[in-house]
């Protein structure tokens, strides 16, 4: 049965979609079967490996208002063994949509619960917000990755994301754990990164992934190119990055 990762973090700007493809494309190039789920309105997965989603009918939205079935949402990438449910702007009226729909926050679970065997890893890229959407996700998801970029702000709202997770541990989903935290945004030059990196360590101790993902000017340009890192510049230090941190996530179980 795949597991399913919820890459979540209430701050936009962090590195959430850019985890996801690049994480999930090198574990398809690695011969594992690999979904991503976009729930974020900005539908930037789907942009950054290559789909225009604007051309899409079935998507995200109509599985979380129950129009179709998962099954009739997934498309195959590209990418050998990567498929994704696109999302698109129409999701952005997904949280009236669900607010008044019995079990609410047990919509996408029970969606996934149909495909789930058929995928080892299934990454729910989620928008930059607490809303319906990302509990909907962390119901739905076996573990928590959350993205954190070395900036002097990092760590605020951090603790509203973590009483989430705990209320939703408590009263939703006792089986979800911290995947871990993903350091993104690392400059080595200067003290402040180095700073944000010792305080993360010593607050999440080992949930925090060994790969740090440093500031990268070709994992900013490759999006725009519709492809993930590992195929737009493959010996880059970003591309090196994210097939270590990828590296991790199998060793993680």
């Amino acid at each position: 049965m795949g597991r399913v990762i919820s890459v979540s973090n209430q701050k936009g700007g962090v590195g959430k979609t850019t985890t996801t493809i690049n994480v999930a494309s090198f574990l398809a190039e690695k011969g594992k079967r690999v979904l991503i789920l976009d729930i974020d309105p900005q539908a930037n997965s789907g942009y950054g490996i290559g789909i225009n989603v604007e051309e899409m009918e079935t998507t995200i939205y109509e599985v979380l208002i129950s129009k179709i079935a998962i099954k009739n949402a997934i498309f195959k990438t590209h990418i050998e063994n990567l498929y994704i449910v696109p999302s698109n702007i129409h999701l952005s009226g997904a949280q009236i949509d669900m607010l008044y729909m019995d079990n609410k926050e047990f919509i996408l679970k029970n969606a996934l619960y149909t495909v789930k065997d058929d995928f080892d890893y299934i990454f729910i890229d989620c928008p930059p917000s607490l809303g319906i959407l990302t509990l909907n996700s962390l119901v739905a998801a076996d573990s928590v990755m959350i993205p954190l970029q070395c900036e002097y702000y990092a760590l605020e709202g951090l603790s509203q994301l973590l009483k989430i997770i705990s209320m939703v541990q408590e009263k939703l989903n006792k089986n979800l754990k911290i995947e871990g935290v993903v350091l993104t945004m690392y400059d080595s030059r200067t003290n402040l990164s180095q700073q944000v990196v010792s305080d993360i360590k010593t607050y999440f101790k080992d949930n925090v992934f060994n790969t740090v993902i440093p500031r990268n000017v070709k994992l900013s340009e490759a999006p725009s190119f519709g492809k993930p890192i590992g195929l737009y510049d493959r010996g880059c230090v970003g591309s090196e990055s994210y097939e270590k941190l990828a590296n991790e996530v199998i060793n993680n179980g």
